[in-house]
């Protein structure tokens, strides 16, 4: 039987930051353009609740596809399972009810192997609060369709863990040669070498670089930007009926 949701603690270390812009100029000045960005925010818009679960399977949607494209999909896995997803009532669907969702014949595959894994208790993902971040992607990255990226990114934004810094994501690989002025995009290696000097805080750089990738009048993140559009949409669509 899985476990209850943990809490998880969000809060921001109010010493990170300090201590990123004294070892490095170069977050000095980013801190000085974007401030403190919260390493741990997950934008999902209220759609996977307390379940860990749920936001595993929002990571494995949207897999190489645009956000609001994941937010869709989704819901309508969501709607199919009668609420917010979970792993008896995924394998209670089946194939064809995700893949009439929208999901490929490979996210399909994915999402019941990750069904089947809290199922048959090979993991626990509701109690994965209590492991190290090394067991955590240990666990993760054992059911197909889930790699290291999805397994750092669930460590920051699902468990809020201080130093994870996914070294092969693109957006960390531009944003370090821009702001070291490389000549050419850092190799995921390049990337795991010059960032170890940055433990115990690589989840507030990741953060900071991020946030790097879009002007400071501007969301960087991408999930959050489809928030902000389904939200103006929202508001266009109630503004248009009222004037009907």
């Amino acid at each position: 039987m899985a476990s209850k949701p943990a809490v998880i603690d969000r809060s921001v270390d109010p010493h990170a930051y300090l201590d990123l812009g004294r070892r490095e100029p170069v977050f000095d000045r980013l801190i000085a353009i974007y401030g403190h960005p919260a390493p741990f925010d997950w934008h999902d818009g209220g759609r996977t609740g307390t379940s860990q679960f749920a936001a595993m399977l929002l990571h494995i949607v949207g897999q190489q596809i645009s956000a609001a494209v994941a937010f869709h999909v989704y819901d309508r896995v969501a709607a199919a399972c009668g609420g917010i997803p979970s792993a008896k009532a995924i394998l209670s669907v089946g194939a064809p009810a995700l893949r009439a969702a929208g999901l490929s014949r490979a996210k399909v595959s994915y999402v019941l192997a990750l069904a089947e894994a809290q199922s048959n208790g090979a993991i626990d993902i509701e109690a994965m609060s209590d492991l190290d971040d090394g067991a955590v992607i240990e666990g993760l990255t054992a059911i197909r369709g889930i790699g290291l990226w999805s397994a750092q990114t669930f460590l920051i934004h699902n468990l809020a863990r201080p130093d994870v810094l996914p070294a092969a994501d693109l957006g960390i690989r531009r944003a370090i040669a821009a702001q070291w002025r490389l000549k050419d995009l850092p190799s995921p290696h390049e990337v795991q070498t010059r960032t170890a000097k940055w433990a115990p805080y690589r989840s507030y750089a990741a953060a900071l670089l991020w946030r790097s990738l879009a002007p400071a009048n501007e969301e960087s993140d991408p999930k959050a930007r489809a928030l902000a559009a389904e939200a103006a949409a929202s508001t266009s669509a109630s503004t248009g009926n009222r004037h009907r």
